[in-house]
């Protein structure tokens, strides 16, 4: 049961030649599906096994021919390579070691490797990493900047990148690229059942964006403090300004800045602050809720750095857009560079993202599930959809938000809906009674306030009960960090007119 260490065993393909054979476990993850994508471009024959794979992944992998196995089965393995076994295992994080496939692996002689190990060594190697890490806004901030990369620079020198979400400019999550520049998303979640340490350790990192640190992942993490380890680690990582080192950090969140301090020593790694008040600013000129967009001004040391325009509205994300200008000035890219890739940039699926409109009611379906990631969200459709009645479509269901961690905190989360519906949080039979989060008392809270909240305990009374009471120029927002029991195509269906 040898674990990867070191170099590959084997080259990359060849034209004419038999492509070595990669099975990924757990394939039908964001992250492991834009992988797969990567080792497919790469000449690859790539296999996959999951418990379920859904849209957009589903959809992505058959697009690129890569059968999945349902099911962690111990056949899996030697189903991957009929008459032979595949040259390199890669284990998701979803992956328990008790699992038939993970014990069928564990027990033979395959070479096996983590994700995050494997990027590392495959892809990364010598090329400018630019790494985006943080609680909140990894997602949007990648994706924004594997987009203005890809529309300034030349043919032959595209950028790769890895994002935790499907980039609509580029109708993918992943891309090797032929440039010098990849941008990945740095997730602080563990790495494998056989490496508990974060993910963005592995990534090599040139330049680190860090948005905001939160405690969150409460399966892994004890604490605030415990989070912030991890974060310290990634900035111990980067290398001196000397080396082209830089990190680029949200300076006015105080738990940013102490997991920074390490940094601030003369060899150090460059540092850019962004920030209300900090060396990188900027600020909102105007929303147009009709076309939703948000023009906007990049402040450098006070004075006025560029002035852009791009569909991603909010304080939250103009501070996501003010990161990605300031680690792209360090790369050499100009503001009037810039203008026309702001201005180009689709955004991401499932951030803000209208699935549809019926009798003038507008369905969103967003990730957000954390309560500052919650609150943001709903303050960002505020701005955007001006006075139209908003409803949040909550289902607790990441591994934190189905616990009561953040009971309380939810409870400030919504103050920009209208009306509130909260779903029974997603399978909690692996938490204790006493640590579980409690849709009911959250709408008792809610209620307190004076808003208009519900609990439901199927998605079927959640549809029914929004396609009963919603008036023309709603806005529904769905926040999930999964497919919620396909509840858009559902609510999309139900709302249509019915003749009468």
């Amino acid at each position: 049961m040898p674990l990867l260490t070191g170099r590959l065993p084997f080259s990359p393909p060849t034209p004419g030649a038999v492509a070595p054979v990669l099975h990924i476990m757990g394939i039908g993850g964001t992250a492991m599906a834009a992988l797969a994508g990567m080792l497919k471009d790469a000449g690859y024959t790539v296999t996959g096994s999951d418990t379920g794979v859904y849209p957009p992944m589903s959809t992505y992998l058959e697009s690129l021919g890569i059968p999945v196995m349902i099911g962690y089965n111990a056949e899996n393995i030697a189903a991957s390579r009929p008459g032979g076994a595949p040259d390199l295992v890669i284990v998701g994080n979803v992956i328990r070691a008790e699992y038939a496939e993970a014990q069928a692996l564990l027990a033979s002689n395959l070479l096996y490797c983590s994700f995050p190990q494997l990027l590392g060594a495959m892809f990364l190697g010598e090329r400018q990493s630019i790494v985006v890490a943080g609680t909140h806004g990894k997602t949007t901030t990648t994706s924004l900047i594997a987009q203005l990369l890809d529309h300034v620079m030349p043919v032959g020198k595209k950028p790769g990148f890895l994002v935790g979400g499907l980039a609509k400019n580029f109708d993918r999550t992943a891309r090797l690229g032929d440039g010098p520049h990849f941008v990945i998303e740095g997730d602080e979640y563990d790495t494998a059942f056989f490496d508990k340490g974060p993910k963005f350790l592995h990534y090599r990192p040139k330049t680190a964006i860090i948005t905001s640190v939160e405690f969150d992942h409460a399966d892994i993490y004890r604490d605030l403090d415990h989070v912030k380890e991890s974060f310290r680690k990634l900035v111990s990582i980067v290398p001196a300004a000397a080396a082209g080192g830089r990190i680029v950090a949200r300076w006015d969140h105080d738990n940013v800045a102490d997991v920074c301090q390490g940094a601030l020593v003369e060899a150090g790694p460059e540092i850019r602050r962004y920030g209300p008040g900090q060396q990188w600013d900027g600020r909102i000129e105007a929303v147009d809720t009709a076309r939703g967009t948000q023009r906007f001004v990049v402040l450098r040391d006070g004075n006025v750095y560029g002035r852009f325009e791009s569909i991603l509205v909010g304080e939250y994300n103009l501070y996501n857009q003010v990161a990605a200008v300031a680690a792209l000035d360090a790369e050499g890219i100009t503001a009037e560079q810039l203008v026309p890739a702001f201005a180009s940039f689709l955004g991401v699926k499932r951030r803000q993202e209208v699935v549809g409109e019926v009798r003038q009611v507008t369905v969103l379906d967003d990730f957000a599930h954390h309560p500052t990631a919650v609150d943001v969200t709903l303050s960002g459709l505020r701005l955007r959809f001006g006075n139209r009645r908003i409803w949040a479509i909550f289902e607790p269901r990441s591994a934190t938000s189905r616990r009561a961690v953040f009971q309380e905190a939810y409870a400030h989360a919504f103050s920009q809906a209208d009306v509130v519906v909260v779903a029974h949080p997603h399978d909690q039979a692996r938490i204790a009674v006493d640590e579980r989060f409690d849709s009911e008392r959250l709408i008792r809270k809610l209620r307190e306030q004076g808003k208009e909240a519900f609990a439901f305990n199927s998605v079927e009374e959640i549809v029914a009960a929004v396609a009963a009471n919603a008036l023309p120029h709603d806005v529904v927002a769905v926040l999930s960090n999964g497919a919620f029991g396909g509840i858009h195509g559902k609510l999309l269906a139900a709302l249509e007119p019915v003749a009468r």
